[in-house]
């Protein structure tokens, strides 16, 4: 039901504007930098040290050298430039991040995230998404809309641990868009789904323009 991954990324790119340094998060996310307008100068960043990202290689043209910060190959550009973590970390800290995207697991209609673990299961770390929330300009969530249980992802208030409180600007999912001011205001509407589908699969409260 709604659009399909590729659908979602490829949406989710055009809120990359010309003159955007983008963090692109671990799983889905990443796949957006196969949509970027070329037309446009978009710079994308990498928490493990990589300014300047190009497209995922193809298949045979792999370098293991070259991997993003969830440990997929990655090609480089012509002004790539790779550094420390550290540094790195102080270019998000420092707010000079204009968009980061990230996947979630419930965003609630206040803006709060929740991304990084389900309690009683293992997990490595945070990682770097708690800075990125905190020093980011705009964050945006692209997930599903609903869990693999069918449960709602987009909530009243995150039942999981907080990554993030009221850091969330918008939301994408295979369903629509979804812009979280003062509540959350449906931007878009996938084409196969009407009012009454979408409210049913959303625990949150839904403003239609």
């Amino acid at each position: 039901m709604g659009w399909n991954r590729q659908q979602m990324c490829k949406r989710a790119s055009k809120e990359l504007l010309d003159g955007f340094y983008v963090n692109l998060g671990i799983g889905m996310p990443t796949l957006v930098a196969n949509y970027i307008d070329n037309t446009k100068n978009i710079t994308l960043q990498s928490e493990n040290g990589m300014l300047g990202m190009g497209p995922f290689p193809k298949k045979g043209k792999e370098d293991p050298d070259l991997i993003n910060a969830g440990k997929q190959t990655i090609t480089s550009l012509a002004d790539s430039s790779f550094f420390s973590s550290a540094d790195s970390f102080s270019m998000i800290r420092g707010g000079h991040i204009d968009l980061s995207i990230l996947g979630a697991m419930q965003v609630s209609e206040s803006g709060d995230l929740a991304n990084w673990m389900i309690p009683g299961k293992m997990v490595k770390g945070m990682g770097g998404a708690m800075d990125l929330v905190a020093g980011v300009k705009k964050v945006l969530v692209l997930m599903d809309h609903n869990a693999k249980d069918g449960s709602p992802k987009i909530v009243r208030k995150c039942t999981l641990p907080l990554t993030g409180k009221g850091v969330v600007n918008l939301i994408i999912t295979n369903l629509g868009v979804f812009e979280i001011n003062d509540g959350i205001r449906v931007l878009e509407i996938a084409p196969d789904l009407n009012k009454e589908e979408l409210i049913n699969n959303t625990e949150a409260d839904l403003n239609f323009i």
